[in-house]
């Protein structure tokens, strides 16, 4: 869901989201795998998590990817991806591969776009 962690809404509202994300989640054997796409700047938040233990109880497998690189120290980026990867490393539904992106540079859309093609292929599609 779009920008699920930066919603200007009421609790009841989000909350009717959340039943509409698992709804929709549920049953949908031709959905491959959810990008959850996460600030770079800040890491994993609270609100990523509750996404990833709903994705997780959906059974639904996710990837993490990591955004606006650009923006992010080159010191800092190995370790923002080691952070994440030990973040999801005993999640059941991630798939444990960080993708960081650059919507500047477009680093990493090559690797999002090989990793859909990837999913693609193996499902015959």
């Amino acid at each position: 869901m779009p920008g699920y962690g930066y919603a200007a809404a009421s609790k009841q509202k989000i909350a009717s989201w959340t039943d509409l994300m698992r709804d929709f989640l549920r049953g949908r054997a031709s959905l491959l795998r959810v990008f959850v796409l996460v600030d770079g700047r800040h890491g994993l938040k609270p609100v990523d998590a509750e996404m990833m233990d709903l994705l997780d109880r959906s059974a639904m497998s996710y990837q993490i990817v990591l955004t606006k690189r650009d923006e992010v120290k080159v010191a800092e980026l190995d370790k923002r991806v080691e952070e994440t990867l030990k973040a999801i490393e005993k999640r059941p539904a991630a798939f444990p591969q960080v993708i960081f992106t650059s919507s500047q540079s477009f680093a990493g859309i090559p690797d999002v776009r090989a990793g859909i093609a990837r999913l693609m292929a193996e499902r015959g599609f």
